[in-house]
């Protein structure tokens, strides 16, 4: 399997976050262009690859998590959280998810 996907977790909570808007960038153009916008559904997860096996290629790209309204009146640090990363291998899936706080966000290759 190969592709781009990725889901989201509430770090306080320890549950997936749904609703939030996630858009992929291909980074190799400038400026860099929109490849896909979803948004998060109930398991914190698309319901499709960011970028589908078909599609899969080698490349940097950047995954933007809208997260602002999920911690609105929390004092959250940030609104948009970007996640760069490279494809080196097309032909293996990269999952990037990110787990997030109000105040802090962190991610990981996961499979």
């Amino acid at each position: 399997m190969a592709g781009i996907s990725t889901h989201i977790l509430d770090l306080t909570s320890g549950k997936p976050i749904a609703g939030v808007p996630i858009e992929l960038y291909d980074l190799g153009v400038i400026p860099p262009k929109l490849l896909n916008r979803t948004v998060s559904n109930a398991d914190g997860r698309t319901d499709a690859p960011m970028l589908a096996a078909a599609a899969a290629r080698a490349g940097d790209f950047e995954l933007r998590f809208a997260i602002g309204e999920h911690f609105k009146g929390q004092a959250a640090l940030t609104d948009v959280v970007p996640v760069r990363f490279t494809v080196f291998d097309p032909a293996q899936h990269y999952h990037v998810p990110l787990i997030c706080s109000p105040w802090s966000f962190s991610t990981y290759r996961g499979s």
